[in-house]
């Protein structure tokens, strides 16, 4: 292999590295997808605390979800009408306040959040090193607390398996005194299981999930506990003894932290509604990555006009690649190389039929016109600005007609390249003269025809969103069209031609 294919191999090589990287980099980053019509689904969650207030200053304090398996915080905000809302940090718990100089009575307020559901359920990894924390159940509670600790463990070996068999026991309080006598106390279920880990050497926490159902109103917090295993929290049901989070639960709370502060009130209680929605990928992109170094590369980040134009532009190397492969591989005459693809983006704008016919019928007129200026002998420049002002004529007559008709033919003309169709017309017409109407019907019939195939191609919904999303892949096509014109094979249109000439080079 010479130095030059060398070079040439290794700028392809470049131009698909480049083009495809930056595409893969920007899936991954960016979160736009490869295919057109991808949704994904947002949740949409309201909490709602309701209270009296004492007439005084008012302070809420809701704890706000922040590390969330399976999910991404989206879009969050309040909708409290005389309140003052902020989203503090206390001691590394991310929680929303609300106050207010005075207010007596029911109040409510509402905190509104999306989350994006993600593949990815790792468990939070534990931060430190907890320790268990003290707690002194009462007599004779604290020997049933000793004496099931010591049951539990007698059958367990791990801090997982220790979990489920006292969540085991406390589950059948008819089958053991000590678990009816704990299940007695005013604790609940999560609560006691903690408090009894924690006598144990465990540092177990209680946690707080919302499971996650359409169209449902009014649902509590489903409380869960959670034990450090290997670096990571265990998230067990403290009822089912069920270990991980199941798909539809969002961890709202955790840490041990408060759920609901209030100062200047009382009777609080929170609920929560929830309302699963689709919303396009593409769109969920561009809201939450709009600003990022991708994006501000992107087309999105155009204005709205100047989009339309790419949109198009951006349609060009696809037919270009298309008319490559036709001409070089498949061995198609057409009219020209560039033709068929301004051709086939006029079709994207309107419609394939309409487009063939008003082409069909301006290039026919065209040539009828062009056959009575060869009388005239006039000069190749006289002759090609004659023909731009007779098509020009033809399309506004057609437009006019097309309207009359009902047909919205307007844009389909006069997409059309005014200059190089009248620069088709001369040409065909010095074809006729020169090589006979055959020789016209072949190049023009071609350029249909790739023309028509570039149309279908760029019709193609993938291709519209890949090469509007993604313009670094036109390198990728860069490489396509030099690989295409590197061929020097058989085409296959003279597979047939020289069939007795390769019979002899075998």
């Amino acid at each position: 292999m010479t130095g030059a294919r060398v070079a040439f191999w290794l700028l392809v090589s470049g131009l698909l590295a480049i083009g495809g990287g930056i595409a893969w980099l920007r899936h991954v980053q960016m979160e736009i997808p490869f295919l057109p019509g991808v949704a994904q689904t947002v949740w949409l969650v309201e909490a709602r605390v309701d209270f009296v207030a004492t007439g005084g200053p008012v302070r809420i304090s809701l704890d706000l979800p922040e590390d969330l398996p399976g999910f991404r915080l989206f879009t969050e905000q309040a909708a409290s009408p005389g309140y003052g809302f902020a989203i503090v940090d206390v001691t590394g718990d991310r929680r929303g306040e609300w106050t207010r100089r005075e207010a007596s009575g029911p109040q409510t307020l509402y905190y509104t959040a999306q989350f994006i559901v993600q593949g990815d359920r790792q468990p939070a990894s534990v931060v430190g090193d907890p320790q268990p924390r003290a707690y002194f159940f009462e007599e004779p509670a604290a020997t049933a607390a000793s004496q099931l600790i010591g049951a539990a463990m007698a059958r367990s070996s791990t801090p997982e398996s220790l979990t489920r068999e006292l969540i085991r026991l406390l589950a059948n309080p008819d089958m053991d005194q000590n678990a009816a006598l704990l299940r007695a106390t005013d604790l609940g279920r999560a609560e006691l299981l903690v408090h009894l880990l924690n006598l144990a050497g465990v540092a177990a926490r209680v946690a707080q999930g919302l499971e996650l159902e359409d169209a449902r109103r009014r649902r509590p917090l489903t409380p869960l506990v959670e034990i450090p295993v290997a670096g990571q929290w265990q998230i067990f049901d403290p009822v089912t003894g069920r270990q991980g989070l199941p798909e539809n639960m969002l961890l709202w709370q955790r840490g041990g932290a408060s759920l609901l502060d209030v100062e200047g009130g009382g009777r609080s209680q929170v609920s929560f509604s929830m309302l699963r929605q689709s919303v396009p990928a593409l769109q969920l992109s561009q809201a939450q990555f709009g600003d990022g170094v991708l994006a501000a590369f992107g087309i999105s980040a155009l204005p709205i006009e100047e989009q339309g134009l790419f949109k198009l532009l951006f349609l060009l190397p696809i037919g270009a690649l298309v008319v490559a492969f036709m001409r070089i591989v498949v061995g198609v005459s057409t009219s020209g190389t560039f033709m068929p693809v301004l051709i086939a983006l006029a079709f994207v704008q309107t419609s394939l039929v309409l487009g063939l016919v008003s082409f069909i019928s301006v290039v026919a007129f065209g040539l009828l016109l062009r056959s009575y200026l060869s009388y005239l002998n006039l000069l190749l420049v006289a002759r090609i600005a004659t023909l731009v002002v007779i098509v020009i004529l033809l399309i506004s007559l057609l437009s006019i007609l097309g309207y009359r008709l009902g047909y919205s033919t307007g844009l389909t003309i006069t997409f059309f390249p005014m200059v190089i169709i009248a620069w088709t017309i001369e040409r065909m017409s010095i074809l006729w003269e020169e090589e006979g109407p055959g020789e016209v019907l072949v190049q023009g019939g071609g350029s249909l025809l790739v023309a028509a195939l570039a149309y279908l191609v760029m019709e193609l919904r993938i291709v519209q969103h890949l090469s509007f999303n993604f313009p670094e892949l036109n390198l990728v096509l860069l490489a396509g069209i030099l690989v295409i014109g590197s061929y020097s094979g058989y085409r296959l249109t003279e597979l047939r031609r020289f069939r007795d000439m390769r019979e002899l080079d075998r």
